[in-house]
């Protein structure tokens, strides 16, 4: 067992001298940046700043944010702004400004444009263009169904709020 434990340090030392070491030696403005793998205590406390984008993996064992993020999204409080955010995010709540792919939380915020499927207690998205299943779904404008308790459209939908299934299909 104290051998694990001893290769667990030295995996977690290597691990953190490159990201340390690739940051001293970027030459480009962090607003530039993209990196393949993020992991993030609470924002501040993550290996690259929030102003990176992540391409790859992310993991926020509090609270993450990054300015884009594409491919795997796991934690408790996961928060992309202002860029686009593409893949798959899980956690207890999702924040985003635009969203393609799978947002599966108990509360999924959307500002923007949502495409793709919201599973959630809570789902919300300026114009959804997909699925939104939950106990609660509102969405400003819609293209796309509503599938849960309480179902709201507010603009363009069949019915401006529904129980059960409600959808909107604007062009």
């Amino acid at each position: 067992m104290r051998v694990l434990t001893h290769a667990g340090s030295v995996g977690l030392g290597v691990i953190t001298y490159v990201a340390f070491t690739t940051l001293a030696i970027s030459p480009v403005s962090a607003q530039q940046q993209e990196r393949p793998v993020q992991l993030s205590l609470v924002t501040p406390v993550q290996i690259f700043p929030a102003e990176y984008a992540v391409k790859g993996f992310r993991l926020n064992l509090i609270y993450g944010r990054n300015a884009a993020f594409s491919g795997f999204d796991l934690g408790l409080a996961n928060h992309v702004t202002p860029g686009p955010a593409t893949g798959v995010q899980w956690g207890l709540v999702n924040l985003t400004e635009s969203f393609i792919g799978w947002q599966d939380g108990v509360v999924n915020l959307n500002s923007g444009e949502f495409e793709g499927l919201q599973l959630g207690g809570f789902n919300s998205a300026g114009r959804i263009n997909g699925l939104q299943l939950g106990l609660v779904n509102y969405s400003k404008r819609a293209n796309g169904v509503q599938i849960g308790l309480v179902n709201i459209i507010k603009e363009g939908g069949t019915f401006p709020v529904m129980v059960i299934a409600n959808w909107g299909f604007e062009k």
